[in-house]
């Protein structure tokens, strides 16, 4: 079955950085555009950045711009998103995704219709 599992979540601090990372199994990992959503507590799922299959032109939503660089390496079905000067509005449950076949790009941030496969979140939390 195919497996998106997470890791690199933690307690931060406020300026703090943080690298989480994706390892997909039970898919071709190089098929699929990949993405990385959070939620926090009693808000909507929201696109923070997405990377196609080839790792050309990646997306970054506004709230994070300049903050955070999404990065993919194939060869080890993984993918990366390097937080830095880490917010406590960045304070959420972040999930990996992959999509097949996105039919608009950035598909992160137009909803989540083009995502075939979840992982279980890692969280993060940017506190004092």
């Amino acid at each position: 079955q195919v497996q998106l599992v997470e890791s690199g979540g933690g307690l931060v601090q406020p300026g703090g950085s943080l690298r989480l990372s994706c390892t997909g199994s039970g898919l071709t990992f190089d098929g699929y555009a990949m993405a990385w959503f959070r939620q926090a507590p009693g808000k909507e799922r929201e696109g923070v950045s997405c990377i196609s299959k080839s790792g050309t032109t990646p997306y970054y939503a506004n709230s994070v711009k300049g903050r955070i660089t999404i990065s993919r390496d194939n060869a080890k079905n993984t993918i990366y998103l390097q937080m830095n000067n880490l917010k406590p509005e960045d304070t959420a449950m972040y999930y990996c995704a992959a999509g097949v076949s996105p039919r608009r790009w950035p598909f992160c941030s137009l909803g989540r219709e083009d995502v075939n496969y979840w992982g279980q979140g890692t969280q993060v939390t940017v506190s004092s």
